[in-house]
């Protein structure tokens, strides 16, 4: 599993670059209302946020009483909708509360590498020469790792754990988007506007914070949605490793991980966090494409 391409970066067109003005904005909210498949993944993101979030108002059990007279029970068992795991627990239950840490572990380190990703790119790309080397170089040296392996090797060296897992995510982030972010701003950087704004004395803050943000902005934030059906996968991953949550907690990768012992007895139920696995991030997947469609970014 790899990061999307780093490529992603180069083919941006300049003419593409993202206006701020009221018509432009209105247009974006027209194609998004337009583009049913869009909305619909963005609904069902919805409602997986709202019952991660009211899980204690939503679940039928509590996610951690076991029953081992219960365990294994199949998808439809009268009080247990979805069946039950290895221990008699609520599967229904565990996969709602799993939502919390799985998507806390998908979303938590693409929004940290937005915010320091952006920086050092934002940065490279508006002083550029020797800066902009140096900061470039580091980021390409990341390139040489495949992002699971680099996941696995920093969640191995700090530790099992959520914190850990999250930071080991937020590493691995980092570089891509701090590309994007540079090469949209080397791009924005070198228009009429810029120059002319910086003719008329404006200083690089105001130039920074006026003309730079607002166009870059779009193009990485839409990139950024796109690795976020990433981390929750690699999250997952390292969660089933024993690198991210740990028992009893529930969490998807962990629950793949606890229940594969059970394939061959109950196969319906051992397969259910793969679903919402593979659910969510394809959920995030076509709303980055909805979204880089309705903001006619060309990637």
């Amino acid at each position: 599993m790899s990061t999307p391409s780093s490529n992603t970066a180069e083919n941006l067109d300049s003419g593409q670059i993202i206006a701020e003005s009221p018509s432009y904005w209105s247009s974006v909210r027209s194609n998004l209302r337009n583009d049913p498949v869009t909305v619909t993944f963005a609904l069902i993101l919805l409602m997986l946020l709202l019952s991660a979030i009211f899980a204690d108002f939503i679940a039928p059990l509590d996610p951690y009483k076991t029953s081992m007279i219960k365990r294994l029970k199949p998808v439809g068992t009268e009080g247990f909708l979805l069946g039950t795991d290895e221990l008699g627990r609520d599967m229904l239950t565990r996969l709602i509360y799993g939502g919390r840490l799985s998507l806390l572990m998908g979303i938590t380190p693409v929004v940290a590498a937005l915010f320091f990703g952006g920086l050092l790119g934002l940065t490279a790309g508006f002083i550029g020469g020797k800066v902009n080397m140096s900061i470039m170089r580091v980021m390409d040296v990341f390139y040489a790792f495949p992002s699971v392996l680099l996941a696995i090797a920093i969640s191995g060296a700090l530790g099992a754990g959520i914190f850990n897992a999250i930071i080991s995510l937020t590493i691995v982030f980092i570089p891509p988007i701090a590309r994007v972010t540079e090469s949209v701003t080397t791009q924005i950087r070198a228009l009429d506007y810029v120059e002319a704004a910086r003719a008329s004395g404006a200083n690089s803050l105001t130039i920074i914070r006026v003309h730079i943000i607002s166009n870059v902005a779009g193009p990485v934030f839409v990139y950024s949605t796109s690795l976020i059906s990433v981390s929750i996968i690699l999250s997952s991953g390292l969660s089933f490793l024993g690198l991210g949550t740990e028992p009893p907690q529930p969490e998807w990768g962990l629950m793949l991980n606890t229940l594969r012992q059970s394939i061959y007895v109950n196969p319906y139920v051992a397969a259910l966090p793969g679903v919402m696995i593979f659910l969510t991030s394809l959920s995030f997947n076509m709303m980055s494409d909805g979204l880089r469609s309705a903001m006619d970014i060309k990637l």
